[in-house]
């Protein structure tokens, strides 16, 4: 098989280019001598995949792993062009099976796993196959103990895989906090753009973030937040400077200078890496961990006459939605006893989008953590409609973190149509606070439970999502992205949400069929809280080490992919 390099060598190359920085003309060779920036104002190009392997990898060390998954198209997706002529477009233009390449390399001397997103290919967004191979080069990383260098440059998760592509995150998050607990260093570069799934999860989990000059990145994109707030917003808004003067990521370069920066970060990691440490955590034997006997597609509370007359995707939508669906404080009241609110993340506010405290449930101490609509319009308003801030999810890692100290399960209550996509939130690093309540989750050493109340939007619903099962109730819905986002996006029509409420397949049944969660719970009275507690006991029952690889295993097998040899010969 050829390699990455040739494969994109092959290709056509345009002789000239314009640069968008100064307007002059920059032949490719003159780009090439100067890392692929403008010579004279030094604007930035954006780079393929191999360019960059090229740029950071030492002479000949480059040797691709996994190169042969491919993506399938699990939800028949059809937008303006069926997914699989999308993605064939997309392979024949640039070289590739999907937009990350993934391999081991020495950079500096040193042994490295390399994984490079690459924008061309259908705006770098992660799929399952992206998530797959990234958390792949994770767990090599684990066993070889070679420091993970990744280069991110995405729009953010593939609306064409629905669900799937939202759960990416969770999976990358999950293999980079094994790279944590192991003392294994990670090193994450933001190349220009990074936003959305990508911003949220691997990327902003990085022990050192590295940001080029002139990138942007964060969690909504700008278009977005202006649609949304209806505010200007600030000059240099979401750029490297903005990134670096709010905390957000520790260094910014010319790219000149990445190779060489990044070369010192992984000497002085890996030499911290060899010193000793603190025991490692416990880990389970060896082989598979037993698939978790309460995770069933087809698992429920039992079926209700109602769940029979399937709602349509467009009706189950409104009905999550609806405005006399109760919020998180009638079901804390509804729920659980002796109900305790703690407030405040210990480091910039209350985010009143987020309710959480010690409870019981059954009779066991719990701790609940729920998204929190308001009753009415003044309450709404108050509590941002349910989108939190990153004071929302460090609030809610700050309760996860008690509850592991004092063995209290989790119980999430998922409720909202997203994280809140404004200027303060882009300041407080929204991104980073998503992705850090994922890695969090995923190796959380307590039980956790989660129930899809209502709305579940995006990674802002996610980031309270990550457990050990996954409940929704029979009206509730879980999306990627909004019926009205995606036919905006896809369309430029947001009319046309109904029909993308059905190509999203975010229904429960929808869900369920997928595998994605472990029971549709029927709504009429007592039935919610019985299904906690009879799936609570489940988990209560598994030692924590084998609750803790379950989880992994679970969030590792979402997505679907093939190889080149399967998908050429079916």
């Amino acid at each position: 098989m050829t390699s990455i390099l040739d494969r994109i060598n092959a290709l056509p190359a345009d002789t000239w280019r314009r640069c968008p920085g100064c307007s002059g003309l920059v032949h490719r060779d003159g780009l090439a001598r100067h890392a692929h920036t403008c010579p004279d104002c030094g604007h930035h190009f954006p780079l393929r995949a191999a360019e960059r392997i090229a740029m950071l990898a030492d002479p000949g060390s480059f040797t691709e792993r996994h190169g042969d998954l491919a993506p399938l198209d699990p939800l028949s997706f059809t937008d303006r062009l069926p997914y699989p002529d999308r993605l064939a477009r997309a392979r024949r233009s640039t070289g590739l099976q999907d937009a990350v390449v993934t391999g081991t390399a020495t950079l500096g001397g040193r042994p490295v796993v390399l994984a490079v997103l690459d924008f061309a290919f259908l705006g770098g967004s992660m799929g399952s196959v992206v998530g797959e191979k990234v958390a792949l080069a994770a767990e090599l990383a684990l066993r070889t103990r070679a420091p993970l260098v990744a280069v991110s440059a995405s729009g953010g998760a593939r609306m064409q895989e629905g669900v799937l592509s939202l759960l990416q995150m969770a999976k990358t998050a999950a293999a980079v906090r094994r790279l944590r607990d192991a003392g294994v260093p990670y090193l994450s570069v933001l190349a220009d753009p990074v936003y959305g799934g990508v911003a949220a999860s691997f990327a902003s989990l990085g022990d050192v973030i590295v940001a080029e000059e002139g990138a942007r990145a964060g969690f909504a994109g700008p278009r977005v937040i202006e649609q949304t707030i209806r505010q200007e917003l600030p000059p240099g808004f979401q750029t490297a400077r903005f990134l670096h003067e709010h905390g957000h990521v520790d260094i910014v370069v010319r790219r000149q200078e990445l190779r060489g920066t990044l070369s010192r970060l992984v000497s002085l990691l890996t030499l911290t890496a060899d010193r000793p440490t603190l025991p490692p955590r416990p880990s389970p034997g060896p082989g598979r961990a037993a698939a978790d006997p309460g995770r069933s597609s087809s698992a429920g509370s039992g079926r209700s006459s109602e769940e029979e007359a399937v709602p349509d995707a467009w009706e189950s939508v409104r009905l999550a939605r609806a405005p006399e669906r109760p919020n998180a404080t009638r079901r804390i009241e509804e729920l659980f006893t002796g109900f305790t609110e703690l407030h405040g993340d210990r480091q910039s506010g209350d985010d009143p989008a987020v309710i959480g405290g010690p409870a019981r449930l059954g009779g066991v101490a719990v701790m609940v953590v729920a998204h929190r609509k308001g009753a009415g319009t003044a309450e709404n308003v108050a509590r941002n409609f349910g989108m939190p801030h990153p004071a929302g999810y460090r609030k809610a890692m700050r309760l996860y973190g008690l509850a592991e100290r004092h063995r209290l399960p989790v119980v999430t209550l998922v409720d909202t149509p997203g994280a809140y996509p404004g200027i303060a939130a882009e300041e407080g690093n929204q991104s980073g606070a998503i992705a850090e309540s994922l890695a969090l989750a995923a190796g959380l050493r307590t039980p956790v439970l989660s129930v899809i109340t209502g709305e579940g939007g995006s990674g802002g619903a996610l980031a309270l999502a990550v457990a050990d099962r996954l409940l929704i109730e029979e009206h509730g819905v879980f999306s990627v992205i909004s019926p009205e986002g995606a036919a905006s996006i896809l369309f430029g029509d947001a009319s046309r949400a109904p029909d993308l409420a059905r190509a999203l397949r975010l229904r429960a049944t929808d869900l369920r069929e997928l595998g994605l969660v472990d029971a549709v719970v029927p709504e009429r009275p007592g039935a919610l809280a019985r299904a906690l507690v009879e799936h609570l006991g489940g988990l209560l029952a598994v030692p924590v080490e084998e609750l803790v690889e379950r989880r992994y295993r679970r969030l590792r097998s979402y997505g679907t992919w093939t190889t080149e040899k399967e998908d050429r010969h079916g």
